[in-house]
């Protein structure tokens, strides 16, 4: 059974690979405000203080931006 965590999501940055000169190619969408999302907890790679970084299709990342606290979202992570 999938564990998720909801969490207010914003704006993000797809990380779709790497160029010729090992540089990151990286999108960034911004959006207005938060919105509440279920976030599968076997994507989440990792959490800073500002992003969480998830999995996406065909080998691709998103740091996501988020409005809980480091605090809250670790707690969520400890609960699952």
């Amino acid at each position: 059974m999938k564990k998720y965590i909801e969490v207010s999501m914003g704006s993000f940055m797809i990380s779709h690979g790497y160029d010729q000169n090992n540089k990151e190619i990286e999108e960034r969408v911004v959006v207005d405000g938060f919105s509440k999302k279920l976030v599968a907890v076997d994507r989440i790679k990792s959490v800073s203080e500002k992003y969480i970084l998830t999995d996406y299709l065909d080998g691709r990342w998103i740091y996501w931006e988020y409005l809980e606290s480091y605090e809250e979202v670790k707690q969520m992570l400890a609960d699952v």
